[in-house]
């Protein structure tokens, strides 16, 4: 074995106690057949056995057990053993971590339950502290005199965040966490890591999902680095970097070649294990089930152990044998975090604080506009290179116009550059003295730099944007994603990276070419067959028929979402009604204030957005007028429902849009302000808390009669 640390005895007489708890059931080895099992067999075991605690005590706690000639020893043995007899090979064999064949390219993997990230806390210091513990107990509805709440502090790696599958044991899938939604299959390459255990100590849940980090340390990185020197080969810029590049490596025997390490730190889907009452006690357990968890992690509480547990790491973070680059803190009891739930795709339950990132000097040498898969127009400095946390940086953003404006930064300045938060690099300001006679200050440009479309700024917003979101190129993967999507357009089969082929190879520009594939075109893609292309083709087919609701939502205009949709559509009842209304016309509508309406207007004015329009309706996608219906005093205006089940004669988004055409907001969580909450069949806790709060419950039958009643009194 190369690169291990020098042998040193046991140290912490805790491990063996630990050992003795969950030896219990290491390997999970099924009844024996009949047949009794050959010597070899036998011998394959105990080494596997072996081999699997030398690791667990190697690479996971820090104690080897035996010198590395020795561990070589037994490790060659058992290769010996599986190459005259492929049959002893068994999922769970420590020679399977040296990778298998390269792979084309990652398939994508849909988390059961998504990969969410935590909200990031500008103000590290105490402030942020005590503005995170308030916001909690404002929350929980503690009262002043109520003990403080207990956290568990942790710290915030610098590395690829991984979801790790478990299948009685038995590590069975690996994947990215991607867009939160769907990440890749790296399973493959995160068996080479070390302390990642292929098969899981102890009588283990049916199905375990730990969420962690992959990374490499220090040490690691130096001493890689250094071989690749010697041969005269590239070396890597960074430890994160070296960490994702390892994972996303299509050759699993080059990823092998990388040392990483893994550090557990959360769990995705659990079945058949009774969770521990804290999440603290959740890493307790997890440790013991023989997967890595780091030792730098505390119980606090209150503000105050918030801010000494931020301000000793912080103390010791250039000490730590990996990098991080901040800490984090979760509400400790897993009931009070089901209680605060998520606000959009973060927990309320969680914060991290950053530490504060390294800065260097360099000079502007150019100011340019980047377009944003939204339309979002941010102004970018092209810098002199200069080495910053690891990294050099020639780019650094500027966020917006106001920002530009109120720093003045300008072409051939000297500025302080920061990587924020160790991975965006952010100009922070300009050294006046240094700053040449014939500056100019930079000017917003009117159009688009990639389309020509116009760039507005709406009332109110820091952010211009280009309105040329159908036709404009640096947005069209967006659009495309969002024009087919499930509550849009509905195209079943359109998933992301289908639409990244299909705009990539050019044979989609625009919303309106999805609808002139053919099958000799979509079976030419990757991963793309027979079958599933003439799938997708009657899948586009079927979406021609739509609704106009569902149109101009998939149109993806600025501040348009579901239910200001469903209000136009409702209102106006055809699209040329909808076009032709000027500012005031729109504001008449329910809930469309002067700025969405200005939204709406712009992208109505837009020549580039009318062709597209034209084309979609060219190519047959059409929906039937609606009648129009003025919302009345019998409307759901002002009341918020939340659907929680399974309904039996409408599914949740049906009821939904049914609630929401009638003025109604349609929540996700439960809280004092929810009027209706609608139970279905197992229905879970969004009801428990709806009666704790004496919030009014409408089961099918009700909801059904709630509807039929106010249509009534609408027609009257």
């Amino acid at each position: 074995m190369l690169d291990r640390f020098p042998f040193r005895p046991k140290e912490e007489p805790i491990i063996d106690m630990m050992l003795s708890i969950c030896n219990i059931k290491i390997l999970n080895i099924k009844k024996p057949s009949m047949k009794a099992p050959s010597d070899r067999q036998i011998r394959a075991t105990q080494l596997r056995a072996q081999i699997n605690r030398y690791d667990y005590y190697y690479y996971v706690l820090d104690t080897p057990e035996i010198p590395d000639a020795e561990y070589d020893r037994l490790f060659q043995e058992l290769q010996a053993l599986e190459t005259a007899d492929p049959k002893l090979i068994t999922p769970d064999s420590p020679t399977r971590r040296v990778g298998g064949k390269p792979l084309e390219a990652f398939a994508s993997v849909r988390h059961r339950l998504p990969m969410l990230s935590i909200r990031t806390e500008t103000d590290t210091g105490p402030d942020g502290a005590r503005a995170f513990d308030a916001q909690v107990r404002r929350e929980l509805e503690l009262s002043e005199d109520a003990a403080p709440v207990e956290y568990a502090c942790e710290l915030k790696f610098d590395g690829l965040a991984i979801n790790l599958r478990y299948e009685n044991g038995l590590l069975v899938q690996a994947t990215t966490r991607g867009d939160g939604e769907t990440g890749e299959d790296v399973t493959q390459n995160i068996r080479t890591i070390k302390s990642v255990p292929l098969r899981l100590r102890g009588v283990a849940p049916e199905v375990l999902e730990v969420r962690g980090e992959a990374y490499m340390s220090r040490s690691d990185f130096e001493r890689y680095n250094a071989r690749q020197r010697a041969a005269s080969l590239p070396t890597l810029v960074n430890p994160r970097n070296g960490a994702a590049g390892s994972i996303r490596q299509l050759d699993p025997t080059l990823a092998a070649k990388r040392p990483l390490s893994f550090f557990v730190y959360g769990l995705g889907e659990v079945q058949g294990w009774a969770l521990p009452a804290t999440h603290s006690a959740v890493l307790d357990a997890l440790a013991i089930f023989g997967l890595p968890v780091s030792v730098e992690r505390a119980v606090s509480l209150g503000a105050d152990g918030l801010s000494a547990f931020h301000d000793a790491i912080a103390a010791r973070r250039d000490l730590l044998p990996f990098a991080i680059d901040g800490v984090v803190y979760k509400v400790n009891r897993l009931d009070w975090q089901r209680h605060l739930g998520f606000r959009t795709r973060e927990p309320r339950w969680a914060v991290a604080h950053k530490f504060p990132a390294q800065e260097e000097l360099t000079v502007v040498e150019a100011i340019e506009v980047q377009v944003g898969r939204t339309g979002a127009i941010t102004p970018v400095a092209r810098l002199k290179p200069v080495f910053v946390g690891g990294v050099t940086v020639t780019n650094a953003t500027l966020h917006n116009a106001d920002e530009v404006a109120r720093k003045d930064v300008r072409v051939g300045d000297t500025v302080i550059v920061r990587r924020a938060g160790d991975v965006i690099p952010e100009v922070v300001s300009v050294v006046l003295d240094r700053r040449p006679a014939d500056t100019l200050p930079f000017v917003m440009p009117k159009t688009c730099p990639v389309c020509g479309s116009h760039i507005v700024r709406p009332e109110e917003e820091a952010v211009a944007r280009c309105i040329g979101g159908l036709y404009c190129r640096a947005q069209r993967k967006e659009a495309i994603r969002h024009f087919a999507s499930r509550r849009a357009m509905d195209i079943e089969g359109l998933g992301d990276k289908l639409v990244e082929q299909l705009i990539d190879q050019e044979y989609v520009q625009g919303p309106a070419d999805l609808y002139a594939l053919d099958t000799a075109t979509l079976t030419g893609l990757e991963r793309m067959g027979a079958k599933s292309a003439a799938n997708l083709i009657d899948a586009l087919e079927r979406s021609k028929t739509t609704t106009l609701a569902r149109f101009l939502y998939a149109l993806g205009i600025r501040e348009v979402g579901e239910a200001t949709a469903m209000t136009l559509a409702t209102h106006f009842g055809t699209l040329e009604a909808l076009i032709a209304a000027d500012a005031d016309a729109l504001r008449q509508a329910p809930d469309v204030g002067p700025v969405v309406a200005a939204a709406i207007r712009a992208f109505f004015q837009e020549p580039h957005n009318q062709q597209v329009i034209g084309r979609l309706q060219a190519t047959g996608v059409r929906w039937p007028d609606v009648a129009r219906q003025p919302v009345t005093t019998a409307s759901l205006a002002g009341k918020t429902f939340v659907l929680t089940g399974a309904l039996d004669s409408l599914t949740r988004d049906q009821a939904a849009d049914r609630l929401r055409v009638l003025g109604a907001k349609v929540s996700g969580s439960v809280s004092k302000r929810t009027d209706y909450v609608v139970a279905g069949h197992e229905a879970g806790s969004k009801l428990d808390k709806a009666q704790a709060l004496g919030v009014t419950v409408l089961d099918e039958a009700g909801l059904l009669a709630l509807l039929d009643q106010l249509k009534a009194e609408d027609s009257q």
